[in-house]
């Protein structure tokens, strides 16, 4: 009752917060606050870990770690721009955020989606370049030209987003609530008192660009890794090398799977409600940035070997 004379009485053209109201029909949102809470915190732990464990041994300080290390900090800022909304949400019960606030976790979080897809496509060409020609692979990809490709994948990335941060922030805002579980730009959009069909253009030609473009250069990467691995004469190397593929693979589908799945659903006439709209979000947000640690801190040999080295040293020190 409360939103709906808010929404009646509310006429002006800007507004200064806005109200999230994506969980309201959610029975049990303290424990999904708390599942929330934890995921989040095994997501740092995971990230900064890794983070840790490459900046501080010389010796992972090659391409192939680089990138994982690239990954680790979009993860962080991915999550973190939805997360603490969410967590301010259910266990606070805090349901306003500033519209500035709403609108720089916008951006950070399309930023971290887009930076996801492309650090993405860095290491699959990383592994790629290692598995097919493994004699000039460190010759191609030396660590100051990884730096660069990084570089110039935030700056497009940047870019892109000061088009879409610029679109939303010029938009006439004439109901002060987002019904989703966080602010991202179709949340905003349907917030504003425009017809939302003409906004989606620019977010179609970006979903082209990296479901399309981006995933396809992956799918092709891998592809090519398995032809290259089944032709290998060692069937040890080959178990090897198709073990570290497939860690690679996982990390993808967990990005690109929940998007394809909400995508294909639609184009076939599937009506997501609401509550299933929200949870596609959430699954697609954190479940990428939990497995991506999990899977290049137990599959990496070296960042397995110097975490346990690390846990093992403590463990001596604090028994002396």
């Amino acid at each position: 009752m409360y939103f709906s004379e808010l929404l009646v009485n509310f006429t002006g053209h800007n507004v200064e917060e806005f109200t999230i109201t994506g969980f309201d029909q959610l029975s049990h949102q303290k424990l999904l606050g708390f599942l929330i809470f934890f995921t989040y915190f095994l997501v740092l732990l995971g990230s900064v870990t890794n983070i840790c464990i490459i900046a501080t041994d010389r010796r992972l300080h090659t391409p192939m770690y680089i990138l994982i290390c690239n990954l680790a900090l979009v993860d962080i800022m991915f999550t973190t721009s939805v997360s603490t909304t969410m967590i301010s949400v259910l266990l606070a019960e805090v349901k306003t955020i500033s519209y500035y606030s709403c609108i720089s976790r916008m951006y950070i979080y399309h930023l971290g989606g887009i930076e996801e897809c492309l650090a993405l496509s860095l290491m699959a060409l990383d592994r790629t370049i290692a598995i097919s020609s493994p004699l000039r692979y460190h010759s191609i990809l030396t660590n100051p030209r990884i730096f660069l490709l990084i570089i110039a994948s935030w700056l497009m990335g940047i870019g892109v987003m000061g088009i879409v941060a610029a679109q939303a922030d010029s938009l006439p805002y004439c109901q002060p609530v987002i019904r989703y579980v966080f602010c991202d730009f179709p949340a905003m959009v349907r917030a504003a008192c425009v017809d939302p069909e003409q906004y989606w253009t620019f977010g179609v030609i970006l979903a082209i660009w990296l479901l399309g473009v981006q995933f396809t250069f992956i799918l092709l990467s891998y592809m090519k890794l398995i032809y290259t691995v089944l032709r290998l004469p060692n069937t040890e190397s080959r178990v090897q090398v198709f073990n570290t593929c497939i860690s690679h693979i996982i990390v993808v589908l967990s990005f690109y799977a929940p998007k394809i799945v909400s995508g294909l659903l639609t184009r076939i006439g599937v009506t997501l409600n609401l509550t299933e709209r929200n949870a596609i979000l959430i699954i697609a947000t954190l479940l990428p940035s939990l497995i991506n640690p999990t899977v290049y801190g137990l599959k990496t040999k070296e960042i397995r070997k110097r975490l346990v080295q690390i846990l093992t040293t403590k463990r001596i020190t604090s028994m002396t």
